[in-house]
């Protein structure tokens, strides 16, 4: 019976088979919702000026031809949004530093906004209301209780009800599937495979044939990570720089990792390792060539792989935008405010015609025309319930 490797493993996760993608269907996944998003607002704008149009009393004699309200309204672009939800990506890891919350709670929270705007807009679904809404399911499926009260009272003109509102929506969004695989568990067994090396206690591939203390004895001769840095001369100066690399690997997987595509495009193997490869190269090497002696087409993939994924991870923008940043951002937001869908806006009310809806008390004493419009509102809601998973994934060649 053959051993499961943890790639084999891996891609049995509703990660690899629902959120794994290639640049190319990422770009195209996030065009396709924008698009659609543009035509929803638009066409919410149109009958919402269309109504109020309707209600007032046309001027006698008046030539003025009627302007179309869907040219009117400037919509945001792939590049706006990215930047809209990016940096609430980045309030949601600060506003999890101020609560004190795990890293793994703090990630997830990050990783379920990411994925939600993969199908939704910020023209739809403000990411203010959504990243709190996020953080606190991350508390939950993390298993670190937080009390609902508690959390809406960290949080400025926040109530419980408006922390919960969107739930729903955002499981929707997330197709029901919680689970997030970090690289932060595969990091530290990664260092201390390393540190048992550096100790001469590891044990290196077995075509190596090379014993523990020569690998130990090898550690003390890797190249310095860079060329102002001192030559390690013993094995305990082989330790200090493991431990330093491992810290620098750490804040990577907290901040760049976390704020790039990388959970998209790469696996939590090639993520801890590329922060590795990115804090001390020649080190992440040696570990490398301790697994795979020899020369082979794999080697060289994995490293092709890695030095992108490295790239990547060293392109984020900061965690701490600055003043020209802070200015764009506000831009948008701005621009956000104009094109917002608005018959999304208010969340709170929705969700709770929904539970009135449901419970069938929700249509007592109103308008025909309510009626008709919830009742066509809940069969849309039923329809994007069944298409929730997408189409059959097609199987992979052998």
């Amino acid at each position: 019976m053959s051993q499961m490797t943890e790639d084999d493993i891996y891609r049995t996760s509703t990660q690899y088979r629902l959120w794994s993608f290639t640049r190319e269907s990422l770009a195209s996944l996030r065009s396709t919702t924008n698009a659609s998003a543009a035509d929803g607002v638009r066409a919410a704008i149109r009958s919402q000026r269309t109504g109020h149009a309707g209600s007032g009393t046309a001027r006698e004699g008046s030539n003025q031809k009627p302007s179309d309200p869907s040219k009117e309204v400037d919509c945001l672009t792939v590049e706006e949004e990215q930047k809209l939800v990016g940096f609430y990506c980045v309030k949601a890891i600060q506003f999890a530093d101020f609560c004190e919350f795990p890293t793994n709670v703090k990630a997830t929270a990050v990783q379920y906004l990411k994925r939600f705007y993969l199908s939704n807009s910020p023209m739809t679904y403000h990411p203010k209301e959504m990243m709190a809404a996020a953080l606190f399911l991350s508390t939950k499926t993390e298993n670190h209780y937080t009390s609902l009260r508690s959390f809406a009272s960290k949080l400025p003109k926040t109530t419980p009800e408006s922390v919960v509102a969107p739930e729903f929506l955002l499981t929707q969004g997330l197709r029901f599937t919680f689970d997030v695989r970090h690289p932060h568990r595969g990091l530290e067994g990664g260092v201390m495979e390393l540190l048992a090396l550096a100790h001469g206690k590891g044990q290196a591939d077995p075509e190596s044939k090379r014993s523990s203390e020569q690998i130990q004895e090898e550690m003390v001769d890797i190249q310095p990570a860079k060329e102002s840095s001192k030559k390690s001369r013993s094995a305990d100066d082989v330790v200090r720089r493991i431990q330093a690399a491992h810290g620098k690997a750490k804040e990577v997987g907290k901040s760049s990792a976390l704020l790039t595509d990388a959970y998209f495009l790469y696996t939590p193997s090639q993520i801890w390792l590329s922060s590795l490869f990115l804090a001390d190269e020649p080190l992440t090497r040696f570990y490398i060539d301790t697994k795979i002696p020899k020369p082979s087409t794999l080697k060289t993939k994995l490293i092709t792989t890695l030095q992108a994924c490295a790239k990547l991870l060293g392109s984020s923008a900061s965690a701490n935008p600055g003043e020209a940043e802070i200015k764009a951002l506000t831009k948008i937001d701005k621009k956000l405010f104009k094109c917002r869908n608005p018959e999304k806006v208010d969340l709170v009310g929705i969700n709770k015609a929904q539970k009135r809806d449901s419970e069938g008390t929700g249509d007592n004493g109103l308008d025909e025309k309510v009626i008709k419009k919830r009742k066509m509102e809940r069969e849309k809601s039923e329809k994007e319930a069944e298409d929730i998973f997408g189409p059959t994934l097609a199987k992979e060649p052998k």
